[in-house]
């Protein structure tokens, strides 16, 4: 997840490193260099004095050396420097446990649902084994309600014939009655 507020301003200002020196001397005057203890201010006066002079009488133009500016403490950019990556680092770590505690709720509703869902398939078993149970128990009674239908059927059958049998007789009755 991306930083935001200080987090992101932090992480910029880690991004930005110091400009290199972009301005040389290569004028015919040297510039005074930086005092940085006795010591080397001696040395840096005893090669002043070895150097030729940067006059323009001779026609030849010497270049001076290109000094950097004065860097800040080391030790004071590292610690900087680290602070900042411990921030950043801190942001990414704790974007990654709240995305972990974010995929255990979910994981803990998910098996919640599951187990539900057992409960409801467990009640739904336990019911269709109790209606065939009682589907069984009616079978024998079943059974003689489809036998007595069998009757019936042939019964009505066996009527219809009696019924077409009866009218055939009364006709031939009335047939001899009238010869």
């Amino acid at each position: 997840m991306a930083a935001t507020g200080e987090e992101a301003a932090a992480m910029d200002s880690i991004c930005k490193a110091p400009a290199p020196p972009t301005d040389l001397n290569l004028t015919a005057e040297p510039e005074p260099e930086p005092r940085r203890d006795a010591a080397t201010s001696d040395a840096t006066e005893t090669q002043k004095a070895k150097r030729p002079s940067n006059n323009n009488e001779g026609g030849v133009e010497t270049a001076e050396e290109a000094t950097e500016p004065a860097e800040p403490d080391i030790n004071e950019l590292c610690r900087d420097m680290f602070d900042k990556m411990a921030v950043f680092l801190q942001g990414e770590l704790t974007a990654t446990c709240e995305d972990y505690k974010l995929l255990e709720n979910m994981n803990k509703l998910t098996s919640l649902k599951y187990m539900e869902m057992k409960d409801i398939s467990i009640n739904i078993s336990r019911n269709l084994q109790d209606l065939n149970q009682k589907y069984a128990s009616l079978q024998p009674y079943l059974d003689q309600i489809n036998q007595i239908e069998e009757q019936v059927t042939a019964l009505e059958q066996a009527a219809y014939k009696l019924d077409t049998y009866s009218k055939k007789l009364e006709a031939k009755f009335k047939k001899l009655e009238k010869r």
